[in-house]
């Protein structure tokens, strides 16, 4: 089992940054990657950036690249995601993720393993 547990969401303007944090503990693995999602009210869950813990590879959606940048620091066991130039679209719940890399890394069923969430709150 994996436990993962979020923090550093908040409410912030628009233009602002944030960085969230995901501490892992329990089994994790060097053949894990970890993911960022996120989910609207009324929306689906959706992939932001994976981070693998192995080599520090990483992929991001489209919708996110070039303001939000996952990073990994393995000796804390904690994957990070900064967030820059917020916009209130970004509001929603944001998720980590655990689980072995693949392919479809993107996709949430990917993942076995979810932290409780942290909501982000962006304000005009």
């Amino acid at each position: 089992q994996v436990q993962l547990v979020e923090s550093g969401g908040g409410l912030v303007q628009a233009g602002g940054s944030l960085r969230l944090s995901c501490a892992a503990s329990g089994r994790t693995s060097s053949t894990y990657a970890m993911a960022w999602f996120r989910q609207a009210p009324g929306k689906e869950r959706e992939f932001l950036a994976v981070v693998t813990w192995s080599g520090g590879s990483t992929a991001y959606a489209d919708s996110v690249k070039g303001r939000f940048t996952i990073s990994s620091d393995n000796a804390k066991s904690t994957v990070y995601l900064a967030m820059n130039s917020l916009k209130p679209e970004d509001t929603a719940v944001y998720y980590c993720a655990a689980g072995l890399y693949g392919s479809d890394y993107y996709r949430s069923s990917q993942y076995p393993y979810w932290g409780q969430g942290t909501q982000v709150t962006v304000s005009p």
